[in-house]
């Protein structure tokens, strides 16, 4: 009995300590962007952000920096939604019209390898996105 408790405190250690490297190599793989660096990326480009059940949302942000679009994935979502883009304090942030009831939401972004990025919300919330012309 104590050698199965022993063997399993071992085993689950092992894991944990795993977990852990694998979690701090992740974060070490990210470069966090600064604010210059996202306005010179993202401007005139579409933002890919990656849907939990499958395909990406595009989002389009626009030369001038004061407005995007977003585009919907089809007709059972909003085919089009109007709002304006900026970057604060090394933040992406974002207020569209009806999405998120119209609050603002600010994104830190990371860099990934080439035009892929890591994002994390002011709430928490995190995915991952594609750059393309």
């Amino acid at each position: 009995m104590v050698r199965k408790f022993f063997a399993r405190f071992v085993m689950m250690t092992a894991l944990a300590v795993a977990a852990i490297s694998f979690a701090a190599h992740e974060a070490e793989a990210r470069q966090e962007l600064s604010g210059s660096e996202i306005k010179s990326m993202i401007t005139g480009k579409r933002i890919f952000l990656k849907v939990p059940f499958g395909g990406e949302f595009p989002l389009l942000c626009s030369s001038n920096g004061s407005d995007g679009t977003a585009l919907g994935l089809g007709k059972r979502m909003a085919p089009k939604e109007a709002g304006r883009w900026w970057v604060r304090d090394g933040q992406l942030c974002q207020q569209w019209k009806t999405w998120y009831k119209g609050q603002v939401a600010c994104f830190r972004l990371f860099q990934l390898d080439g035009n892929k990025l890591y994002w994390l919300r002011n709430d928490g919330r995190s995915g991952n996105a594609r750059i393309s012309n």
